[in-house]
């Protein structure tokens, strides 16, 4: 163990054609840089007036990792993962928990650089989150949710066995859109199979973190 006293820095998922490992500092430059423009961000996020779009929308990047370690606890955490195909670093995949210890329900979010969609890797990507989630954390249920009109990531959670789970109206700029979300129950994940392929390295001294036992 390389980082004993931030020991998910040593996890590595992952996938025939993916590498994941949780974000790091060194990341969030090139991270801010490949944001897609369609990449619709927290709009809780604070905006600083007199800054570039381009230079806000990278600060967002930068907050919300300082936030998702910072606040770190098990019972409310959020683990974002850098996403690379070979040396390139292509997007990001989140798996957020709350409660998590007693409710045992994950949640995802996700984004993929547009000159890498359309060949499965959105796929991979929630598949080795997934596969943390149900066979190394024991989740019972994974949720996710997406804007009516977002095909791809509507498409990715279908393929992957998620079925509906209602939808909600919610503030999207200046109007009001309707967000679609879906669910997937422990038993329906284990006899997809889908996590045939998934490597998880460097868990188990992760355990604490997460309200585990060791």
């Amino acid at each position: 163990m390389t980082h004993p006293y931030w020991p998910l820095f040593d996890l590595l998922l992952g996938t025939p054609d993916l590498t994941l490992r949780p974000l790091r500092e060194a990341d969030l430059v090139r991270l801010a840089a490949i944001q897609p423009p369609d990449l619709e961000l927290d709009p809780g996020a604070t905006r600083f007036d007199g800054m570039p779009e381009p230079v806000n929308r990278g600060l967002v990047a930068f907050q919300g990792y300082w936030k998702a370690y910072g606040t770190w606890s098990p019972a409310s955490w959020a683990l974002p993962f850098a996403v690379y195909h070979g040396d390139d670093l292509i997007g990001t995949q989140t798996l957020e928990g709350e409660d998590f210890p007693r409710l045992r329900e994950a949640d995802s979010a996700s984004f993929l650089v547009t000159e890498m969609r359309g060949r499965g890797f959105g796929k991979q990507m929630r598949r080795a989150v997934l596969a943390l989630a149900f066979d190394a954390l024991g989740a019972e249920r994974a949720i996710t949710s997406a804007w009516h009109d977002n095909g791809a990531s509507l498409g990715v959670s279908r393929a992957l066995g998620y079925a509906p789970n209602g939808e909600s109206r919610h503030a999207r700029g200046e109007r009001v859109d309707r967000m679609v979300h879906l669910a997937l129950s422990r038993d329906e994940w284990l006899a997809s199979g889908h996590s045939a392929g998934v490597e998880i390295d460097g868990f188990d001294p992760c355990r604490p973190l997460f309200g585990l036992e060791g």
